[in-house]
């Protein structure tokens, strides 16, 4: 009986070797560069979570020291059935609905002519995210004197052209859309930005190859530009509607809520319960339910998101 001597197959050469397990003691550099991170993370935003959610079930006051008696879910009970409450929130989703389709359209259009310019490109990189650093209250008081009443600008151009300017920001029909305005000049340059990256990451090849082809702009656009700004198109409106969900700077300096208060977010009737009225465990517990909208709205643009990527 004859035996055979079997030998192993050579791996070859360009064949992806097994990544080996990291050294033991390698990751504690990486660890003590988080640490600073970490606490500071733990200490500022999940310990005010946290104190905030127990805050919630005690009718905590601004002037009484402690966290005063337990109130079990009757703060949740009264904000659930407080109109204003409700006002608030339809404001806040009101404002989201007019500032988030803009914003994502006017972002990219103005990306893409931008990222087609010959020359002085980098002028127009400034001029559309120079506004984004101002910071709010600046912005608010610069549209302020915007829509001042006889000598606003926005009156003045309306006027030469023959047309009547509202009341922008005491008519209860025009001051949310004025905030939506100023809002969309503020903030376009991050999105913009954000577009003009991608944009440079889609392969000129793909241009050319279409052009030879015979394709038109709109079409490169169409079939080229559009689904390969996929993602970047699903971040800037992730982020925005997040943006637009946490109005609050520019609505308490511009209105205050009023006129008769048409723009009081979420945000503010947390405040004026908490700060005005001093009830800090009733303003918790508006924070909390806000928290619960909010991450309601994201899972559900997550789901039609993964939905879309998952057909495509």
């Amino acid at each position: 009986m004859s035996t055979e001597t079997v030998t192993p197959r050579a791996r070859p050469a360009d064949a992806p070797r097994p990544a080996s397990p990291p050294a033991r003691g390698q990751g504690g550099p990486a660890t003590g560069f988080l640490a600073p991170f970490a606490v500071l993370y733990l200490a500022f935003i999940i310990g005010p979570a946290v104190y905030g959610l127990i805050m919630s079930f005690f009718d905590s006051s601004l002037v009484r020291p402690g966290l005063g008696h337990f109130a079990g879910f009757g703060n949740y009970a009264e904000a659930l059935q407080d109109r204003d409450f409700w006002s608030s929130l339809w404001h806040t989703l009101w404002f989201t609905i007019l500032t988030t389709p803009p914003l994502i359209v006017l972002a990219f259009v103005f990306a893409l002519l931008a990222d087609r310019v010959g020359r002085g490109r980098w002028f127009f990189r400034l001029a559309f995210f120079a506004p984004y650093i101002l910071p709010s209250a600046v912005i608010a008081l610069i549209w302020m004197f915007i829509y001042t009443p006889g000598l606003g600008l926005a009156e003045a151009a309306l006027t030469k052209i023959g047309i009547t300017a509202p009341a922008w920001l005491g008519d209860p029909n025009w001051a949310m859309p004025s905030l939506a305005i100023t809002t969309v000049w503020w903030t376009l340059g991050f999105n913009f930005i954000l577009y003009l990256a991608g944009l440079q990451e889609i392969p000129r090849d793909l241009y050319e190859a279409s052009a030879i082809d015979g394709a038109t702009p709109w079409q490169q656009i169409r079939r080229i530009t559009i689904p390969m700004l996929g993602r970047t198109t699903t971040l800037v409106a992730v982020l925005q509607v997040i943006a637009s969900l946490k109005v609050f700077d520019q609505m308490y300096i511009m209105t205050s809520g009023g006129p008769n208060f048409a723009t009081r977010s979420i945000l503010e009737y947390v405040y004026d319960q908490g700060f005005t009225n001093f009830r800090l465990g009733y303003a918790a517990a508006v924070s909390m339910l806000f928290f619960i909208v909010v991450l309601a709205i994201s899972a559900i643009w997550f789901s039609i998101v993964r939905r879309q990527e998952k057909e495509v």
